[in-house]
């Protein structure tokens, strides 16, 4: 079972240029994304968050469990579901203006226990920023590592929603030595000020730097650096893009039995390529279609190499 932690909210999607274009709402939220990505390429998943009760927080809980994802872990709310307009921009890249103010995801409380059979728990986005539910999700991050769960990490950085960015960067940093897994865009890697290295001494056994249609690259604890290219793709919009990169390589990870850091240590190059390889081409079908559609099992059955660079050890 892989676990994913955080919010689930109503995307808001522009369907011609303009300040006052029809908006169309679309199920979302970075988590909620993730979630969604691995039911849909059959890995045994569940979402821990807080929704609410709502026509919109049904329709979230139904996509959920039409995809196979487990929702009793799932807490429910009065309060409203959270807003994101989006807007995107000529090359397909989306930008988001949130409404959370009094909604039901940012109540969240921790958990006692996580479901039977956890061997992941996934966190990332806006419900890291939001209290109070951000010191909740942080609870559950810290206590999961502290008993051995994988733990994965998105900042998926929303700089609107942080007060005080040198607050959020330093409490990113207090994070670390509890995160397994970390990726982050390098739009998210700018704006942090740090770098994958740094990073990944701090605790990660691995740091994926997604690089959009140039690629992704890998940074590990013991010093290797894999890279692979992006998949040629006519590009719809963006959204979801990472969040599928976040499911493929947790999905990958499980597959091949290397859901710990001794299992990310054991990867060699051919391994980084297989599985950075098999994110790039799951990211480019969400890309191909509007809105975040992340891709089913059935349509990563065609396999293909992928190219692979390597930097020696440092």
């Amino acid at each position: 079972m892989i676990v994913v932690a955080g919010e689930a909210l109503i995307d808001l999607v522009p369907q011609s240029a303009g300040a006052l274009a029809a908006l169309t709402p679309a199920l979302g939220g970075g988590p909620f994304n993730t979630a969604v990505a691995l039911g849909r390429l059959g890995s045994p998943a569940a979402f821990c968050s807080r929704v609410s009760r709502d026509a919109f927080g049904e329709a979230l809980l139904d996509r959920l469990r039409e995809t196979g994802v487990d929702v009793s872990p799932v807490q429910r709310g009065d309060e409203p579901t959270t807003l994101a307009v989006a807007t995107v921009g000529a090359d397909g890249s989306a930008a988001y203006t949130f409404y959370v103010e009094g909604t039901a995801d940012r109540l969240f409380t921790a958990p006692r226990a996580l479901p039977a059979g956890t061997r992941a728990v996934s966190f990332g986005t806006c419900s890291l920023v939001l209290e109070p539910g951000a010191s909740a999700y942080e609870e559950l991050l810290r206590t999961a590592s502290a008993r051995g769960v994988f733990t994965a990490l998105d900042p998926n950085v929303r700089p609107g929603l942080i007060p005080d960015p040198e607050a959020y960067r330093a409490r990113f940093e207090s994070w670390l030595p509890s995160v397994s897994l970390l990726k982050l865009s390098a739009e998210d890697a700018e704006w942090l000020g740090g770098s994958p290295r740094t990073w990944a001494a701090a605790g990660p056994a691995a740091v994926v730097v997604t690089r959009g249609g140039d690629g992704l690259t890998v940074f590990t604890r013991g010093g290797g650096e894999y890279s692979v290219p992006g998949e040629r793709v006519e590009v719809v919009d963006t959204i979801g893009a990472g969040d599928t990169v976040n499911a493929a390589l947790l999905h990958g990870l499980a597959a091949r039995d290397a859901l710990s850091d001794t299992g990310v240590a054991a990867l060699d190059a051919d391994g980084w390529a297989g599985l950075l390889g098999f994110a790039a081409r799951a990211a480019a079908v969400t890309c191909s279609r509007a809105g975040a559609e992340p891709p089913y099992a059935h349509e990563h059955n065609r396999q293909q190499s992928v190219p692979t660079e390597r930097s020696e050890e440092r």
